[in-house]
């Protein structure tokens, strides 16, 4: 999303931080074949893994979870109803996502699934900018 805002001419605008909601891989860089793929489409990831915390409601306007786990742990660290409703599928916003609004986790699979995973994610960080370029006017 940071490189698709870049691109936009919105880098200053936007701010786009990631996290996950589970400690597993606090402090390590991105999956190598995770950043194989963003190159392969010029996308550079250099970001360390860290853990979603409750403050960090106050600190963005959106909050994009991934699969029904990640938002199930999310809508539970909420302090209140104006923080859970930052919370929703980063897949909402792409305009051929259907009906299956979760990005699978390619990290036990092979190759195929960071591409498959790229390709959805992608998508609908380009249907978020689209979005957030509307709703700005």
């Amino acid at each position: 999303m940071a490189h698709r805002a870049e691109e936009a001419g919105l880098g200053e605008r936007v701010r786009v931080e990631s996290a996950g909601t589970s400690g597993w891989h606090e402090g390590e860089g991105p999956d190598r074949r995770a950043m194989e793929e963003a190159g392969e489409h010029g996308v550079r990831m250099s970001h360390r893994a860290r853990r979603f915390r409750a403050e960090d409601f106050d600190r963005f306007d959106m909050i994009l979870a991934m699969d029904q786990e990640n938002l199930a742990d999310l809508q539970a660290l909420a302090p209140d109803e104006e923080a859970r409703a930052k919370i929703e599928y980063l897949r909402r916003y792409d305009p051929h996502g259907g009906d299956d609004l979760a990005v699978p986790d390619p990290y036990y699979g092979g190759v195929d699934g960071f591409t498959t995973t790229f390709e959805m994610i992608d998508a609908a960080c380009r249907g978020l900018l689209a979005h957030l370029v509307a709703a700005s006017g």
